[in-house]
């Protein structure tokens, strides 16, 4: 998950999906998150902020898709109008409740997994 938000504040989103039991790994910038792909290639989904400011929307599509071009990636849009070509998914940043539908039906819900 790439986050405009500063490294020492806690990302709402983040937090949802942690307590729901999904693994994340937080960039700050979308540079930070393509090199974590590139660090980590088993994730199962690049989801991008609209609100960073280092690199597009496209750009950080074009680059994630070109290392896994199957990786599902889910946009966090701050405003309405917000697109992005080639993402997968289109989500309100502000409902990290419909993030975490949307992941559980992508991916199950870890609780239910026996381990």
């Amino acid at each position: 998950m790439a986050e405009p938000e500063p490294p020492e504040s806690l990302s709402v989103r983040k937090l949802v999906l942690e307590t729901a039991k999904f693994n994340v790994v937080t960039a700050y910038s979308g540079k930070e998150a393509l090199e974590m792909l590139r660090t980590f290639p088993a994730i199962s989904a690049f989801i991008v902020h609209s609100g960073l400011q280092d690199l597009t929307c496209e750009a950080q599509v074009k680059a994630a898709k070109q290392q896994n071009p199957h990786l599902p990636v889910i946009l966090l849009a701050t405003h309405h109008g917000v697109t992005c070509d080639g993402v997968d998914h289109r989500i309100n940043s502000h409902s990290p409740e419909e993030l975490l539908e949307l992941v559980r039906q992508r991916f199950g819900d870890p609780r239910q997994t026996n381990s």
